[in-house]
């Protein structure tokens, strides 16, 4: 498997599996770096670094539980199962960003009402972006359901969209997209996490196969 695909021994792919789940997530950057670009006015390049496949109690081994901002989306359309998608921005990304969008000072202070605003646009655009490109991969149809915002250390606001899903015991698995974000001032970090059911992660592993299989 590549080593850019890592897991913690609970979620096994097969090599082809791996290839896949990368083709999607690099297609969901490339797609979010041409719409954020678009919106901030300036060229911004998003590159995948890792995608992590673990138990969410394996998840504090990869991702810093420092307080960030985690835009949450739920995940409907023609798929089974269920999953949510957030977006989790680090507090020092944020106020880069803010400097470069909205002109705030790029210094130490606390997140305010504009960033906040700001946060639900880029969520909205990085979630739809990478959805998009799932569905055109897939030919099928995935909407993000309205956002919702908290500024809060990740763990526990996942375990929290965890327990209200309901997900069953074999669902509590983490898809983090781990990217960094570039344009000629800053480079950001950024990532994407998904939260799927397992029929829903394994049901778009077996459709991105069958689209190969048709295309070869």
């Amino acid at each position: 498997m590549s080593s850019k695909i890592i897991t913690d021994g609970t979620e096994i792919l097969s090599q082809e599996q791996a290839d896949e789940l990368w083709e999607l997530g690099s297609s969901g950057a490339g797609n979010a770096a041409t719409a954020l670009s678009s919106l901030i006015g300036v060229p911004i390049s998003i590159f995948l670094q890792k995608i992590i496949i673990v138990r969410l109690g394996s998840l504090q081994n990869y991702l810093d539980d420092s307080i960030a901002s985690l835009v949450v989306f739920q995940v409907r359309g023609q798929i089974s199962g269920n999953g949510s998608i957030i977006l989790h921005v680090p507090k020092k990304s944020i106020i880069k960003l803010s400097s470069l969008m909205l002109a705030a000072p790029d210094e130490d202070r606390e997140i305010n009402e504009m960033d906040m605003s700001m946060l639900h646009e880029i969520g909205n655009i990085m979630t739809s972006s990478y959805l998009d490109a799932f569905a055109n991969l897939l030919s099928l149809m995935l909407i993000p359901s309205p956002p919702s915002m908290v500024i809060d250390m990740p763990h526990a606001v996942i375990q929290s969209i965890i327990a209200a899903q309901e997900l069953d015991e074999e669902s509590d698995r983490v898809l983090l997209f781990k990217t960094d974000m570039h344009c000629d001032e800053f480079d950001l970090e950024t990532g994407l996490l998904l939260l799927p059911s397992k029929s829903f992660l394994h049901e778009l592993l077996d459709r991105f196969r069958v689209i190969r299989t048709k295309n070869e």
